[in-house]
């Protein structure tokens, strides 16, 4: 269950109730929407959130370029993409949370972490299981556990 970052916050980074069309409330509601497939515009206005050189690397572990030229006539993103799109979003909004600065999250997501095994944690999100490692750190790092 989402804890923080709030469903809210989630909700905000993916356009919110105007690129959404819907309001949405709750972790059911979220789900729903992202199995329905999430607009093209929620993953440009995620994709904003990176500094200009990372834009195109969040884009592509949405989805491939080509691909990405389809969607974007069709405007909206397949339930698979929708999800990675997500766990973006939660990620960035996450990483906000704790590292109380927009600045240190884009830093934080886009450079290697000896604790990811040297990976960026921008690009586990790609699965589930890798954006479940980079929660755990943020989580650690929140609450001043040892990592």
């Amino acid at each position: 269950m989402i804890t923080y970052p709030e469903i809210e916050s989630v909700v905000a980074a993916l356009g919110g109730r105007r690129l959404l069309r819907e309001k949405i409330r709750s972790l059911g509601e979220l789900d729903a929407r992202v199995a329905r497939g999430l607009p093209v515009e929620s993953l440009h206005r995620v994709s904003q959130r990176f500094p200009e050189g990372e834009r195109n690397r969040v884009m592509y572990i949405v989805t491939p370029r080509t691909t990405l030229l389809r969607r974007e006539r069709e405007g909206v993103l397949s339930r698979e993409e929708s999800e990675r799109l997500e766990r973006i979003a939660r990620l960035t909004t996450l990483a906000e949370h704790v590292l109380e600065s927009p600045a240190g999250a884009q830093q934080f997501l886009t450079s290697p972490h000896p604790l990811l095994d040297g990976e960026a944690p921008i690009d586990l999100a790609a699965t589930d299981l890798g954006a479940r490692r980079v929660e755990s750190v943020l989580w650690q790092l929140e609450y001043g556990l040892p990592v």
